[in-house]
């Protein structure tokens, strides 16, 4: 018993020194979205998100210039609860999905910019047009070790671009100033965690 509760109580120690080390974390898709607005006419604000996105984060706590940050999102995954608006989104009129099926950014500097909060500058490409961009980024948070020793972490970043910068979209209704938020959390699954149980049979 004493030996169980020493390990039960000695595991976050252990996730927490583990990150102070560089670490490879993968984006859970299921629990991450890349959220964007925009002013519609001046007078609204239009909200939506790309539900799909995926990619890899090398993370060093104690010096964070040794981090870096990849990312994919895919751009037929746009969702505006408007269906007419989202395959125009998708269309040559704006985004172009059929020719340009990926959003990604690729981070060229990692520092620290206070107390729990990153600034991450990288290359962000839209619609096959590269630019750098700045993300603030509040995180990541203290790990969590799920039952499964897997660790988990979050953050969330935030950006501003201008849309024709990429060229996206001419129609002069629609904003020029995208604010670019995203919720992600990051998974590092324990490589000694017994396979899932199958699902049930029929």
């Amino acid at each position: 018993m004493t030996r169980k509760l020493f390990a039960v109580l000695a595991l976050p120690l252990l996730a927490a020194m583990a990150v102070g080390q560089t670490q490879t974390w993968k984006i859970d898709p299921n629990h991450t979205a890349a959220q964007f607005s925009v002013r519609h006419m001046g007078i609204s604000t239009v909200r939506g998100a790309f539900n799909k996105t995926s990619g890899a984060v090398e993370y060093d706590s104690a010096n964070p210039s040794k981090s870096s940050v990849e990312a994919t999102i895919e751009v037929a995954s746009v969702d505006t609860r408007v269906e007419m608006r989202d395959n125009d989104l998708r269309s040559p009129n704006w985004f172009d999905a059929a020719k340009f099926p990926t959003i990604t950014f690729k981070s060229t500097k990692v520092e620290a910019a206070g107390e729990g909060k990153l600034k991450i500058t990288g290359d962000l490409t839209i619609h096959g047009v590269t630019k750098s961009v700045v993300l603030d980024v509040e995180g990541p948070t203290k790990p969590m070790t799920d039952q499964r020793g897997t660790m988990h972490v979050g953050a969330s970043a935030t950006t501003k671009i201008k849309r024709t910068d990429f060229g996206v979209g001419t129609n002069p209704m629609v904003g020029e100033e995208i604010t670019i938020t995203i919720d992600t959390e990051l998974v590092k699954p324990n490589p000694n965690a017994p396979p899932p149980p199958p699902p049930p049979t029929k």
